[in-house]
C-alpha cells in the first residue's frame, strides 16, 4: 500500500476533525532513507483531543512525530522536521532517516479539504501540492488541489519544495457469481484496498445487503465485462475473479476477458475437474497455452483452503504475489545520500 493510499484510511478522521471546528495536527512523511517498506505519504493525525489516527512507524520515532504533530495542532506552526530512524525500529530496519511536514489541520488551515475528501470517495483522481518548504514562511503549508496525475513525491523547485500527494482512483476487482465464496473475497479485497464490484445475472443471489460495501450489479457476466472494456474501465490494475462454473456463464466471461489488452489479475475458481473442461472449452474457442497462462485457475495459492474465509485468503495471496512479480517490487537497499531542503543542515530539523 502506497502512502498516499494509507492516508485515504484516516480521510473519515480528517473530515471530522474539519467539521468540529477545532484544530488537530497532522504530519507527513515525505521522505526516506533506509531499507524498509516505509513509503512516502503515509500520515498521522492527531485531533484536538489528543487521539492518533493512522500510523507512521512505531517505536520511538513514531513517538515522535505524534509529538510533533500535536505541537502543530498546539501552535500552528509548520514546517519540515528530519528524524533519525535507529536501526531495528519498525518500517526502516537498517535504520535511516525520515523527514516530515508536520501542519496544524482545521478549516482554517486547509478549506479544500472536502473537496479532496469527495473526490476520493467518488473514486475519482486528486491530487494535492503542498509547499513544504520556501523562504516566505507564510508560504509554507499552502495546498493546491488538482485532478492531475502524478507521482507521490517530494519535488525539488528552485524556490520551493513541494510535496505532492497523488490519490488515483483505487484498484477494482470484478468478482462475477453472488455466492459465500464472494462475500468473503469482498471482505478481503476491501481490506486491500479495492473497490468491489459483484456481478451475476441473479437478482435472487445478487443483492445489496448480502455484499455490504460492494457495489452489486445484475446483469450477463460477459455484457458486462464488455461494457466496462467498451467504457475504458478496465485497466492493469484491475482483478477479476470467476467464481461461478456454469460453462453457461464462465465460457463467454473468460472468452471477453482473455481477449482483453489489460488486466492485472484474471482468475477461476473451481476444483481440478472444473479446470480442465474450462481449459479444454476454452482452447476449443482458439485460445492457445501462452494466453491461458494469463488465466489462474483453479484460483488461489494452494494451502489447503477449504471454507469461504479460507479461499479468499488464497485468492488474495495469489493476487498479491501476481501484482508483486507483474510490478518487479522487491525489497531493496536504499544507498543514495538524502538530499537537502533549501539551506538548512542535515543534522538539524527546520522549524519555521
Amino acid at each position: 500500500m502506497s502512502g498516499a493510499e494509507q492516508m485515504r484510511d484516516i480521510v473519515d478522521d480528517l473530515l471530522r476533525v474539519w467539521h468540529s471546528g477545532r484544530t488537530g495536527g497532522l504530519a507527513t512523511i515525505v521522505r526516506t532513507v533506509g531499507s524498509g517498506p516505509l513509503p512516502v505519504g503515509t500520515s498521522i493525525l492527531v485531533d484536538a483531543n489528543g487521539a492518533v489516527y493512522g500510523s507512521v512507524l512505531g517505536g520511538t520515532v513514531e513517538a515522535t512525530v505524534i509529538s510533533a504533530a500535536t505541537e502543530a495542532a498546539r501552535t500552528g506552526r509548520r514546517g519540515l522536521q528530519r528524524f533519525g530512524v535507529p536501526p531495528g525500529e519498525p518500517g526502516l530496519d537498517s535504520g535511516g532517516m525520515v523527514d516530515v511536514f508536520v501542519e496544524p489541520f482545521s478549516r482554517r488551515d486547509f478549506p479544500e479539504f472536502p473537496t479532496v475528501a469527495a473526490e476520493i470517495a467518488a473514486h475519482r483522481r486528486v491530487t494535492v501540492f503542498t509547499v513544504v518548504w520556501n523562504p516566505d514562511p507564510d508560504l509554507i503549508g499552502q495546498h493546491l488541489v488538482t485532478p492531475k496525475r502524478h507521482a507521490t513525491e517530494l519535488v525539488a523547485l528552485p524556490e520551493s519544495d513541494v510535496f505532492v500527494a497523488s490519490f488515483p482512483p483505487p484498484p477494482r476487482m470484478i468478482i462475477f457469481g453472488a455466492n459465500a465464496f464472494a462475500a468473503a473475497l469482498s471482505v478481503q479485497a476491501k481490506l486491500l484496498g479495492y473497490r468491489v464490484t459483484i456481478c451475476d445475472s441473479r437478482d435472487t443471489f445478487a443483492t445489496l445487503d448480502a455484499f455490504p460495501g460492494a457495489e452489486v450489479v445484475v446483469d450477463w457476466p460477459h455484457r458486462y465485462l464488455n461494457t466496462l472494456a467498451a467504457a475504458g474501465e478496465i485497466d492493469n490494475s484491475t482483478a477479476i475473479v470467476v467464481l461461478g462454473h456454469d460453462p453457461k456463464f464462465e465460457i463467454p466471461l473468460l472468452t471477453v476477458a482473455l481477449r482483453l489488452p489489460e488486466l492485472g489479475y484474471l482468475a477461476a475458481n473451481g476444483s481440478w475437474s472444473a479446470h480442465t473442461r474450462r481449459i479444454e472449452d476454452l482452447k476449443a474457442g482458439g485460445f492457445d497455452d501462452a494466453t491461458l497462462a494469463r488465466l489462474h485457475s483453479p484460483a488461489g495459492l494452494d494451502i489447503g483452503a477449504r471454507t469461504a474465509a479460507e479461499v479468499a485468503v488464497s485468492i488474495t495471496a495469489e493476487l498479491l504475489a501476481a501484482r508483486s512479480y507483474e510490478t518487479g517490487q522487491q525489497a531493496t537497499e536504499n544507498a543514495d545520500a538524502i538530499p537537502e531542503f533549501g539551506a538548512y543542515s542535515a543534522n538539524a530539523s527546520i522549524a519555521l
